[in-house]
């Protein structure tokens, strides 16, 4: 499916849908209307958990076949590889600088500039980026004992693990294709073929893990992430090909797109952008790095249970955060033509929403942790021993889970208007010299559980940096009313996290148990913490639901 907006100048659209923005005086169209955002949310939300079931289920055959051991270990240590390039060319880093130069050169696009400024940034960044990314992979191939020996210096088997990141080395190449396509299609308002990219990877991974696990042991996992890499570029490219071949309505003029190609490659190849960009996500996944380097030094299945609790732990922050990237886009056009309380408006509506669904997940979390973790992966070679660790330090990591999704959200803030800032990387810094700190003093008291506490620590510090900036170096939001705006929803999690543990407790089976918490939990949050009209997710989602009956009836 393809989320389309209205074209400027198509009153058909315009008076059928009175919810539709219409042009503005400049001749652009904004797409910040609660129907088109409805339908974009929808679509993006139903694909990406979609992605996040089958992540889940990639994590659930990781534990069935080869448990929360030393081989495990191994693997986790190579998987490092594709989380960081994840962040760096996915998620984060290069879609903080490419959205809002591709949705730039967009908005000149349908206002008639010259030439086709669109492909004009194309020729100017894809070859040399390409290059980029292709270096770094063969570099991470060729390095990887080096790698392996930083990362964790206390494995066991780094033979294991250096196999494993040869092949997951890849996906830096892979990945940052596959980021790149995704920047320029959500900046086209196309968001079907970008969620579905994990659909693709995950898929690649289970069926790598199940089809050569046998002969390859854990290796067949890194395959797949070899192979899913593949994949995500391959699902979005027939989208951005038709993106790419559009005609202007009006007649393009010889030669003009090359010779706009240096302008736009000048503002989308901004070294000082580029460079803060990538520090901050580099420091915000060297929270990995911390983390796998100290449990590298406890004993076998420590990275492991980190890394089970933390997978299942940040699913209500990755569907939170779902709304954040359609938005995206809008908050960088608004911020394009100068629209500062357009944009403040959008960024205070998603970090209130990012925060009600965060916290209403992590009651749910810590309130069912036992149960969750005993459903979800404890059979196979994964033992009860595993599943009480894995519980105990999934409560621990869901106390930073607030702190994540208002990071997550708060940076894009901070680069939608395609300007380079130190503020988020100096309060990233800050937060990882906290986690480091907090667990290099707490890991030979309490293991595994001290690093998950640095993890809490460090990010909630960040995300205080990130608020108390914002005025003088983001979207000058309003902070005060916005927390106490919060103030609501968290009281509401605090108590649904204590009725939803209590029931579930009263309950031997796992799986009756967490549908009891998890039931106490929904019921008791949704009484305590109902909010304003346009702050509930309820609204959206009907009139997307709505319009999407409609459009199948026509």
């Amino acid at each position: 499916m393809t989320i389309t907006p209205p074209q400027a100048g198509d009153a058909t659209v315009a008076s059928a849908h009175p919810g539709t923005d219409a042009p503005d005086e400049k001749g652009c169209t904004t797409y910040d209307s609660r129907g088109f955002l409805a339908r974009a949310a929808l679509v993006t939300v139903v694909l990406s958990l979609a992605g996040t079931l089958l992540g889940l289920g990639r994590d659930q055959a990781l534990a069935h076949l080869f448990g929360a051991g030393p081989e495990t270990d191994a693997f986790l240590v190579a998987w490092t590889v594709p989380e960081f390039a994840s962040t760096l060319l996915i998620e984060d880093g290069l879609a903080f600088v490419l959205v809002p130069a591709f949705t730039a050169v967009v908005a000149r696009r349908a206002q008639g500039d010259t030439g086709d400024p669109v492909r004009a940034l194309v020729r100017g960044t894809l070859p040399r980026l390409a290059l980029a990314f292709a270096v770094a992979s063969a570099l991470l191939v060729w390095g990887a004992p080096y790698l392996v020996d930083v990362l964790a210096p206390g494995l066991p088997d780094p033979g294991l693990a250096e196999d494993c990141t040869r092949l997951t080395g890849t996906c830096v190449l892979t990945f940052g294709l596959a980021g790149y396509c995704s920047a320029a299609l959500r900046a086209h308002r196309r968001f079907a073929a970008p969620a579905a990219i994990y659909v693709a990877y995950n898929t690649a991974v289970i069926t790598a893990m199940f089809v050569l696990g046998d002969r390859w042991g854990v290796r067949a996992a890194a395959t797949g992430v070899a192979v899913g890499g593949v994949l995500m570029i391959a699902i979005q490219l027939p989208s951005l090909l038709r993106q790419l071949r559009r005609k202007r309505a009006a007649s393009l003029e010889t030669g003009a797109a090359d010779r706009a190609a240096p302008a736009v490659d000048r503002r989308a190849m901004n070294l000082a952008l580029i460079l803060t960009v990538l520090l901050f996500a580099l420091c915000r996944q060297s929270q990995v790095l911390i983390e796998r380097c100290l449990a590298s030094t406890l004993p076998a299945g420590a990275i492991s249970h980190l890394n089970y609790a933390q997978k299942v732990a940040q699913m209500p922050m990755v569907l939170a955060l779902m709304l954040c990237t359609v938005t995206f886009p809008v908050v960088s056009q608004a911020l394009a033509q100068g629209d500062t309380e357009r944009a403040r408006d959008r960024v205070e509506r998603d970090l209130r929403a990012v925060s009600c669904v965060v916290l209403f997940g992590t009651a749910a979390v810590v309130a069912c942790a036992p149960q969750l973790v005993h459903t979800l992966f404890e059979r196979g070679a994964f033992t009860a021993q595993d599943t009480a660790a894995t519980a105990a330090v999934m409560r621990v990591y869901a106390l930073g889970l607030l702190g994540h999704a208002l990071v997550g959200a708060l940076v894009r803030s901070y680069f939608s208007a395609g300007r380079p800032t130190w503020y988020p990387v100096a309060a990233m810094t800050a937060g990882i010299v906290v986690t480091a700190w907090i667990g290099a003093g707490t890991v030979d008291s309490w293991g595994v559980l001290g690093i998950a506490a640095a993890n809490a620590a460090g990010i909630t510090l960040t995300a205080l940096i990130l608020l108390y900036g914002m005025e003088s170096h983001g979207v000058p939001i309003r902070v005060r009313p916005l927390l106490a705006a919060m103030g609501r929803p968290l009281r509401a999690a605090m108590v649904a996290c204590g009725a939803g543990g209590f029931c579930a407790s009263l309950v031997d089976s796992p799986v009756l148990g967490l549908a009891a918490g998890g039931t106490a939990v929904t019921v008791v949050f949704f009484l305590l913490a109902r909010m304003p009209g346009e702050q509930r997710l309820a609204p959206a989602l009907h009139t997307a639901a709505r319009r999407l009956s409609r459009a199948r009836s026509r």
